[in-house]
């Protein structure tokens, strides 16, 4: 890697990919395609819309790619006032607490003093949907983290996957253009499953390995406060002698993963449009608050050099069984925004606000990235004032002579606005010593619009996560493609796709022509780098590596007139117990009366609180009330759908004919339906519950290929 060639290929021309060549997407075209000749706005013919313009192959970014910057600009100017991507966000105020001294590996002041904390502001986000959108499509949710610390603002700005769609980020306009709404229609909002973003993964290889996470269900999250957060890229630790240390930076929440099955987040959709941000502040606000460990994957450079990929590529992950996870320290989010919009709305976040002690690589979306979001902030807060907004305010004191400017609200004072000066001598002056010093990486190549050859290798990865996964986590992702592609209405993109799936798993592939009753050829695609075989990692799959819990989770309690009124305490008390939320549902909101004449209050009426919200249920009731709601659409509903989504139903005797009615046989039933007949019953659900879903159930209910 560290004398990588380059190759040049046939990069995107549609007439060559799918048919056997151009498939590695690396490099230039040396072929004159038909059609348009594509230009700058200032008619300027562009040799190579894939790469930028960089000093060698696996260099840095020339900030003279005009062609870069004009692209990366118009597209950040596209929306106003709303971000482009990442609109739709839910955010909170915490503190990180380091658990050790990092001083033999970073300068950074945050990460020197075990116990210190460190005010932060943390937002989640889906990417592809407007500010109006829902809180549950499939998409990648964003995970950006404000550090104010004592020498400035660190912000780290990524996702809840560790790897990203394209390699250069001059292809960004480009992958958020194609899963955006159709231009010309206006639609789908906040969906992938579209031809226009198909279109353009097929002809993209270097995606396939974060559409396999995109398929799964790391991108249906059953709540923000149990994702995963990623730095994606490669970044380096500095220490005070001047020495790097690669890092790469993952959050993990404390009371684990979890998500949910398509059919419920489509319901969820439908019946709390915003169940996500409204989790995280009603957590919040009852003092149960989130918390994430931050970890670090560490490696120098001898070891970097020993991998098999580039650990500049953004579509590549270091598995945890290889570099294992230090844990330094951890993120509480304990105070909800005073106002969403100053907030929530307003925060800027960006790549580029780092620390003395944190550097970049020459990752090229990275690169890229550092220029495009202030430039994206100037359009959408206004001017270059911004950072006067409190929340993106240092807590710092700060210093410059940057003076006026749109929406100024500040006063600068005295005659002098430059440096260097002699009229201001305790003025603010630069730092050798204090201030943040790039690491003196050696720099040195031919300004080339190329991929390194070590980018080449697009399915491998893929390969590694689809296998690391369970066989219900497996069947899931064969079911979204289906699911997608089914969405598609141009056959011959469907059968690209199939195509490249073949890189990655020929059973995938043939699962997914099945499921679609695929009758069209299937290109023989041959990638730049055939596949290799990796052993497998289960830390990438969440249901291999889910320990037993409750906690965090809400349980739907569906009570019905005249339930037992010790066994109603007895469930409500065990899910307490087990760090879990119950919820009393009922025909009315205003409760439902029990067998001692007490009413017990509801949270919902049954109608507004449907099984999908909701990690299990309880059904209680007595002859009478089970006979009333075993009459109600939404009662069969709420039982039928969790059911169907694999959940644990506790349920007593009299709950029979609610069952019945709600179309399940008992020969379908199973051990996942928890009998309730007495106040000891209840901890036998709450163990069942916790223990996860009932997922032998799914291949009955929801068969795949």
């Amino acid at each position: 890697m560290s004398d990588p060639k380059t190759k040049s290929t046939a990069a995107n021309d549609p007439s060559t990919l799918g048919l056997g060549a151009g498939t590695g997407g690396e490099t230039h075209q040396t072929a004159e395609v038909s059609g348009t000749l594509l230009t700058t706005n200032q008619g300027i013919p562009v040799s190579d819309d894939q790469n930028q313009l960089k000093v060698g192959a696996r260099g840095p970014v020339l900030l003279q790619d005009f062609v870069l910057r004009e692209k990366i600009t118009h597209f950040d100017h596209e929306r106003i006032p709303e971000r482009i991507v990442h609109a739709r966000g839910s955010a909170a105020h915490g503190y990180f607490e380091c658990y050790e001294s990092l001083a033999a590996i970073t300068r950074a002041d945050f990460l020197q003093r075990a116990g210190e904390k460190t005010p932060v502001f943390t937002r989640f986000s889906t990417v592809a949907g407007g500010a109006g959108s829902v809180d549950t499509p499939r998409d990648v949710r964003g995970f950006a983290v404000k550090f104010y610390t004592q020498e400035g603002n660190f912000d780290l700005v990524g996702n809840n996957i560790p790897v990203f769609f394209i390699q250069d980020a001059i292809k960004f306009p480009d992958v958020i253009h194609s899963v955006k709404m159709e231009p010309d229609r206006g639609f789908p909002q906040a969906a992938s499953a579209h031809d226009t973003f198909w279109d353009f993964i097929s002809l993209s290889p270097e995606t396939f390995h974060m559409i396999m996470w995109a398929m799964s269900d790391r991108a249906i999250p059953a709540s923000l406060r149990m994702i995963e957060g990623f730095g994606v890229h490669t970044f380096r630790l500095v220490d005070a002698a001047g020495k790097s240390t690669f890092v790469k930076f993952h959050w993990r929440p404390k009371l684990g993963m979890a998500s949910t099955l398509w059919d419920e987040a489509v319901k969820t959709a439908g019946a709390d449009p915003d169940h996500h941000r409204r989790d995280l502040w009603t957590a919040i606000d009852s003092g149960a608050f989130p918390e994430w460990e931050l970890g670090l994957q560490l490696f120098d450079q001898k070891t970097a050099d020993g991998f098999d990929f580039d650990v500049l590529d953004p579509t590549k992950l270091i598995p945890e069984e290889v570099v294992p996870l230090k844990m330094v320290g951890r993120m509480v989010l304990d105070r909800n925004p005073d106002n969403f919009f100053a907030e929530t709305e307003q925060v800027a976040y960006c790549p580029a606000n780092i620390v003395p002690g944190i550097d970049f690589t020459n990752d090229p979306l990275l690169q890229g990235r550092l220029f495009s979001y202030l430039d994206t902030q100037l359009s959408r807060l206004g001017g270059p004032n911004f950072h006067q907004i409190p929340v993106n305010a240092p807590k710092c004191p700060f210093a410059n002579h940057q003076r006026d400017g749109h929406m100024q609200t500040a006063v600068p004072k005295g005659r002098v606005a430059y440096e260097p000066n002699s009229l201001q001598p305790d003025g603010p002056r630069e730092s050798p010593v204090k201030g943040h010093v790039a690491f003196p990486n050696p720099e040195a190549g031919d300004q080339l619009r190329v991929r390194p050859e070590t980018f080449s290798d697009h399915f491998t990865q893929a390969r590694l996560f689809f296998r690391s996964q369970t066989e219900t986590e497996q069947n899931h992702m064969v079911a979204a493609l289906i699911f997608e592609l089914s969405k598609v209405a141009t056959v011959a993109i469907r059968a690209r796709v199939v195509g490249q799936l073949r890189n990655i798993d020929a059973k995938l592939a043939e699962r997914v022509t099945k499921g679609l009753g695929l009758t069209a050829p299937v290109p023989d695609i041959a990638p730049a780098q055939p596949a290799k075989d990796m052993k497998p990692s289960p830390a990438l799959s969440i249901l291999a590596k889910a320990k037993p819990t409750l906690e965090g989770r809400t349980i739907g309690v569906l009570v019905g007139d005249g339930a037992d009124a010790a066994l109603v305490k007895a469930v409500l008390a065990a899910i307490d117990k087990a760090g879990a939320t119950p919820k009393v549902i009922a025909e009315q909101v205003g409760g439902a009366p029990l067998s001692d004449g007490a009413v017990l209050p509801a949270h919902e009426r049954i109608d507004g609180a449907p099984s999908c919200l909701f990690e299990a249920v309880v059904v209680l009731a007595a002859a009478d009330g089970a006979e009333r709601l075993s009459r109600l659409a939404a009662a069969q509903d709420f039982v039928r759908d969790a059911f169907g989504h694999c959940k644990v139903i506790g349920a007593t005797a009299a709950a029979d004919r609610l069952v019945a009615r709600a179309g399940l046989a008992k020969a379908d039933l199973d051990d996942g339906i928890v009998s309730l007949a007495a106040a000891a019953d209840a901890k036998a659900f709450v163990d069942k519950a916790a223990a996860g879903r009932i997922w032998p159930r799914e291949p009955k209910l929801r068969p795949v290929p």
